[in-house]
């Protein structure tokens, strides 16, 4: 959670300080003019841009909730670009106006004044308001990458009431703050802070089917790095980066942070160079212009905090501290400027005082209210169920057919999987995991006829089942049939006979490979070098479970120090690089006979491995999955031209776990499992096609069309594959 509240945390931190400053400047203007009975109306322009903040906040929360999962991912990733574009803009301009931020607001109140109590609500509540909706856009997009609400608004809630106390401290005096720093700061964190926004944002309108490239990923470190890590959880939680990242989510984040971060930081340099010294003509004109005598910083946090005119003579603080309104300077021609601007108010029917603010505040929230009240579907009054192990579906009554959405609150003290089931059959039509106690979210499900109740299972506890609601009425709702640990249990066994065949197969293999390196037949090597690679790749959906074997046996020189000349550089592609790269059969004897060793390391270790069955379903996709990131690519290839009978392999491997799971499937999408078969078959038409004669076309030299078709009919079964995964997870039962 903490993770999560650092974003939020700094933008409540510096747009509450930005809003801060901005009331202060407004206040003491008012102050000084003489114009005390002028400040209602600032705080009621302050309390309507707040209701407006907090009305387009549930907005949309609405909005999104209403929306179906693939519309909610080009929602949300559109205003994520949005909040990053505001965000940018906003770092600059504060970089840019901080000196000239008090000038500019006392010019603007002062126009106010002359024009009557309405024009100051307006300029009070278009001054606070830009930063209140910034904020909330912020906060909105900043809640929905963390995937719950508590963590982003504690963190905010603390920015906030940390920026109201420095500004109450520089409004007195108490404090001083050097403000060009402090924003030169925080801007360069938010600006790392946005260019996570913005790759997380473009992920999302990939899997909203708005942006291409969805399965292009730069790089998959998901299996590598542990996701429940705190390091991982970190920069997650702050910075958006996600251990797997496709192409277009990096370029954007590269090119953000380097062009952003560069014409900020220029701008800084260039703020930081002191001015020329202004050139007296005339006494009134030096005293217009008076020279600096402290640093630009200094002034700037002086100006921001509000100019105390003639403190010295005793004069009112303008900061209000004379209770009788009184103002030094140029007070009486002020109050001269308001009066008649006032006395039109009082000399027809008199005005309650509390009708203005009250109106002002409320049409912002009523507005909204209503948007809420009349949409299509009402998450701001969705039920409130409870889960726990003694209240499981407490409040649950029978909804109305059609979407709708359920706030689902954990009153209990342990973490709890949720469901929404049909008792008879089991089968789910919404879940939750991991509801953590005390936090409350959105399950959104699409209710038909038939019959619903609650399951929650906690963490080391019993399931716990609600009573059953009949619903009469609506069309189909599509439910998943759950899948137990135990029926993937003969899948699992039947495919560990098959790498454990595998792995005895690559055995004999990599010793006759061994074998012509130490005869020095460097052709032979070549033709048994991707035999057996073709036979390793072929049991990638087993990598998770081969731990430090698969870097043994085939790692890659990306990373290593030295690269492929790096000594830690070894197995197949260590072979083939020496290989199709002139080296002689002697320097290939060891690294092929160290290949061997660790393939009999592997073989012998394999049947004591821990195999998660949950795995069997997620391989489906992560094999071919890889196979476009690095195969496709020609990223791994050595030297050897052989990209594409890797390729090959690998779809060999996925067709076979499909072949174990087949039944499951077939139970719960036939249709899918018929989508998919056509997209394999098309898909090793065109590898046929790349493979004549027993050489393979090496991948850069396909030509355009054949790469275009090879990488969109994998793309399409990537897609078709993807709901393999959540259709076959394991779904807890007690």
């Amino acid at each position: 959670m903490w993770d999560d509240a650092f974003p939020s945390f700094l933008i409540g931190l510096r747009e509450g300080l930005e809003a801060g400053l901005i009331v202060s400047i407004l206040v003491a203007t008012l102050v000084r003019a003489g114009a005390k009975s002028r400040l209602p109306q600032v705080w009621t322009g302050v309390l309507a841009a707040i209701a407006l903040a907090m009305s387009f906040g549930a907005v949309l929360t609405f909005t999104a909730a209403s929306l179906s999962a693939t519309a909610q991912e080009a929602f949300g990733g559109t205003l994520s670009v949005i909040a990053v574009a505001f965000v940018t803009a906003m770092v600059f301009w504060m970089r840019r106006s901080a000196r000239s931020l008090s000038g500019e607001i006392k010019e603007k109140v002062t126009g106010a004044l002359a024009m009557g109590a309405g024009m100051l609500v307006v300029t009070s509540f278009l001054a606070v308001g830009r930063e209140g909706l910034e904020t909330a856009l912020f906060l909105w997009t900043t809640a929905r990458a963390a995937g719950e609400s508590a963590g982003p608004m504690i963190g905010a809630g603390i920015g906030l009431v940390i920026a109201a106390g420095l500004c109450w401290g520089l409004y007195r005096r108490v404090l001083k703050i050097n403000l060009t720093k402090f924003f030169t700061a925080t801007g360069v964190v938010l600006i790392v802070i946005a260019a996570g926004v913005l790759g997380y944002g473009l992920r999302d309108l990939q899997e909203g089917g708005v942006l291409p490239g969805k399965a292009a990923f730069a790089f998959d470190l998901s299996q590598t790095i542990d996701p429940n890590a705190w390091y991982t959880t970190l920069v997650q939680g702050v910075f958006n980066l996600m251990p797997a990242m496709t192409w277009l989510q990096i370029g954007a984040y590269v090119a953000y942070l380097v062009i952003v971060m560069t014409l900020f930081v220029r701008g800084v340099r260039s703020a930081a160079k002191p001015a020329p010294a202004p050139r007296p003509a005339t006494e009134k004109a030096a005293a217009d212009k008076p020279v600096e005598e402290k640093p630009v910083e200094a002034k700037a946090a002086d100006e921001a905090v509000v100019e105390k005119a003639d403190a010295a003579q005793g004069t009112a603080a303008e900061a209000g501290a004379a209770e009788d309104g009184s103002a030094g300077g140029g007070a009486p021609e002020s109050e001269s400027a308001v009066e008649p601007a006032e006395a039109p108010a009082g000399a027809g029917r008199k005005r309650p005082g509390w009708l203005l603010p009250v109106a002002v505040v409320a049409v912002p929230a009523v507005v909204a209210g209503g948007i809420v009240a009349f949409g299509k579907s009402k998450p701001a009054g969705a039920p409130t169920i409870a889960v726990s192990e003694k209240e499981c579906g407490k409040g649950f009554t029978a909804p109305k057919p059609g979407r709708q959405t359920f706030q689902m609150q954990n009153t209990g003290d342990k973490t709890s999987e949720v469901y929404l089931v049909d008792p008879s059959t089991n089968a789910v039509y919404g879940e939750i995991e991991g509801l953590a106690p005390g936090t409350t979210r959105d399950l959104v499900a699409t209710i038909a006829g038939g019959s619903y109740a609650w399951r929650c299972v906690p963490t080391g506890g019993k399931a716990v089942t609600s009573a059953a609601v009949r619903v009469s009425g609506g069309g189909g709702a599509k439910a998943v049939v759950p899948v137990a640990e135990e029926d993937l249990a003969g899948p699992l066994r039947a495919y560990k006979q098959y790498v454990d065949r595998g792995l005895a197969t690559l055995t004999d293999q990599t010793q006759k490979l061994s074998d012509d390196l130490a005869g020095g037949d460097l052709d032979g090597a070549r033709t048994d070098w991707l035999t057996a690679h073709r036979t390793y790749s072929s049991l990638g959906a087993a990598y998770g479970t081969f731990e430090d074997f698969d870097k043994k046996i085939n790692g890659r020189a990306d990373g290593l120090p030295g690269g492929v000349h790096d000594k830690d550089f070894s197995g197949f592609h260590r072979i083939e690089y020496g290989l199709w790269h002139g080296a002689s059969a002697d320097e290939l004897s060891g690294p092929a006979q160290q290949l061997h060793d660790a393939v009999v390391g592997l073989r012998k270790a394999f049947p004591t491995q821990d195999f998660d069955p949950g795995d069997l379903p997620l391989r489906t996709h992560e094999i071919l999955e890889n196979t476009l990131q690095f195969e496709l690519t020609g990223d791994t290839d050595q030297g050897s031209g052989t990209n594409l009978a890797t390729a090959d392999a690998n779809l060999t491997g996925t067709r076979e776990l499909l072949d174990v799971l087949r039944p499951l499937i077939a139970k719960r999408e036939p249709q899918l499992l018929a989508s998919i078969e056509s997209d394999i078959a098309r898909m090793q038409k065109l590898l046929d096609d790349a493979h004549h004669d027993g050489t393979w076309t090496p991948v850069e030299k396909l030509d355009a069309t054949a790469r275009q078709r090879l990488n969109g009919i994998t793309g399409q079964l990537l897609e078709h594959l993807a709901p393999v995964p959540d259709l076959l997870e394991i779904r807890k039962s007690a």
